[in-house]
């Protein structure tokens, strides 16, 4: 945890009016490594500023602020978690992913609302996600009728970042070897496995291959008839815990296939 400012180094000053979110703030910022600051910034390519700060010692001030408030509400919760999101910082709203992460049990179903706001303006995975697979996630294994309307209408959005994150939402579900989860996430990798977008492509094969680690037969039996439509993205990932035998053959078929459309 940062304590006081170093020696000849100024104290931190925030604006923010909450007092809680100014202290995440503040600690985030007190924290700072202006060198890790611009490589993760050119990294993620992203427009926020950054301050450098790691993700363990991140994770540790929002810990530590979570500690200090036994009895955060879920009101509360949100509350904090908005305002952070609203700082064009990264580490901040990488704060409010966490926060929101550590205390998703807190969440219902309408919070859904406050999530995808957040979805569509993160602008990167680093906080995407967290924010579909633990967060969202989580509230779809929970409240299933009221959120499947939700991935539905995510799936086919224009953000790609959203139908990314409709892939993902259901890897918590799916970790538990749900069959009607994966046949929800069949018909939206279906829909999307001629997308040409990376993060598309990725998601596909991890889930693929987070649901081929407990039930490598549905995996197989899925993705071998459409291996000459997958990317090799996609591929490489889904096959990554199949038998090798299994893997051997859709590779096989994903190279004839591609080879006859060239």
């Amino acid at each position: 945890m940062p304590g006081a400012p170093e020696p000849g180094k100024l104290a931190v000053v925030t604006s923010n009016p909450d007092a809680d979110v100014a202290l995440i703030e503040r600690q985030l910022r007190e924290a700072d490594s202006p060198t890790r600051a611009a490589s993760e910034q050119n990294y993620l390519k992203s427009k926020l500023e950054f301050t450098g700060t790691t993700v363990p010692q991140t994770r540790a001030i929002v810990r530590a602020w979570r500690l200090d408030h036994a009895g955060l509400t879920r009101q509360r919760l949100t509350q904090v978690a908005a305002a952070l999101w609203d700082i064009p910082v990264y580490e901040c709203q990488l704060a409010a992913v966490l926060l929101l992460t550590d205390r998703r049990a807190l969440l219902h179903a309408d919070d859904v609302t406050l999530v995808e706001l957040m979805l569509r303006s993160a602008g990167t995975w680093a906080l995407v996600d967290g924010l579909a697979a633990d967060v969202m996630g989580s509230l779809v294994a929970r409240f299933p009728d009221e959120l499947h309307p939700t991935l539905d209408q995510w799936a086919v959005d224009a953000n790609f970042w959203l139908r990314r994150s409709a892939l993902l939402a259901l890897l918590v579900p799916l970790r538990r070897g749900d069959p009607a989860n994966f046949q929800r996430f069949a018909g939206y990798a279906d829909a999307m496995l001629g997308e040409r977008e990376f993060f598309i492509r990725k998601a596909i094969g991890w889930v693929l291959r987070e649901t081929g680690k407990r039930q490598p037969g549905l995996v197989t039996d899925w993705l071998a008839p459409r291996a000459h439509r997958a990317s090799g993205v996609t591929m490489r990932e889904a096959v990554k815990w199949l038998p090798a035998s299994q893997q051997d053959a859709l590779m096989a078929a994903y190279q004839a296939g591609h080879r006859k459309a060239g």
